[in-house]
């Protein structure tokens, strides 16, 4: 991919890095609370999350958008190396980490079978002590497990930083608009703070911008209800006035 082009669907990349790592952060969270509450992984779900070289899943997609949007960014800002740093790192320990749960998952239940048989004595002492090593990839999981969390915790610090330049993104505002759910869900607190950084405490030019992408993309009634989340503060302004009229003439339209 020739930098030109990646500058060019920089508004895309932006919008699929966040949006990525949204959807990757629910999902390995949701892994880390099953470890929490039952000390155990499940291996497909790791293993999907990565995928592989022909058939790359979500977090593979996502270290490699974040290799295009952070490492060609002309200003060069610190932030976006440091996410690109972090989403790296956060791939190739869930590599580790699903190389752990595939063990744990895999042979763990072997072994405590093994053990419960009546083996030659030699093989006992060999079988406990190789199910030694295994126990302590229960330590690495948890050490692994620490680790992400604490790089994910920073990513949603970063972020907020990294988008402050990209309010007149409108494929960011559609997003931000239409997973509010996702965002608060991964962002908690911090989803109010990521807006505020972004938008600075105005949301009115998200939801215009998200009701603007809407309605390029043929969906009218969300581009209305996006447009009525921007006058909420019952005080539209001209261009939010200029736009639901056109929303609500392809509206009517649509209903003849």
């Amino acid at each position: 991919m020739s930098r030109a082009w990646i500058r060019k669907k920089k508004p895309q990349f932006v919008r699929d890095a966040l949006r990525d790592f949204c959807k990757a952060s629910k999902a390995l969270e949701e892994q880390f609370q099953r470890f929490d509450h039952h000390g155990s992984l499940d291996f497909t779900v790791l293993r999907d999350l990565l995928g592989e070289e022909r058939n790359k899943g979500l977090l593979w997609r996502l270290k490699d958008t974040a290799h295009h949007v952070f490492r060609t960014d002309r200003d060069a800002r610190l932030v976006g190396q440091f996410l690109d740093w972090c989403v790296g790192y956060i791939f190739h320990e869930t590599v580790k980490l699903k190389e752990d749960a595939y063990q744990q998952q895999t042979y763990a239940p072997w072994f405590r079978d093994m053990q419960s048989q009546d083996l030659p004595r030699e093989e006992s002492v060999i079988c406990q002590e190789l199910y030694e090593v295994l126990r302590q990839t229960r330590q690495s999981m948890e050490r692994e497990i620490r680790r992400i969390r604490f790089i994910m915790y920073h990513c949603r610090r970063l972020f907020p930083i990294y988008l402050q330049p990209h309010a007149g993104n409108p494929l960011l505002a559609r997003f931000l608009f239409e997973e509010a759910e996702l965002v608060g869900q991964v962002f908690g607190e911090g989803g109010r703070e990521l807006l505020r950084a972004v938008y600075g405490g105005e949301s009115e030019e998200m939801y215009l911008l998200a009701a603007q992408s809407l309605r390029r993309g043929g969906w009218m009634e969300k581009a209305a209800a996006a447009l009525a989340r921007a006058g909420s503060n019952g005080a539209d302004s001209d261009i939010v006035l200029q736009e639901r009229e056109i929303v609500d003439t392809w509206l009517r339209k649509l209903k003849v």
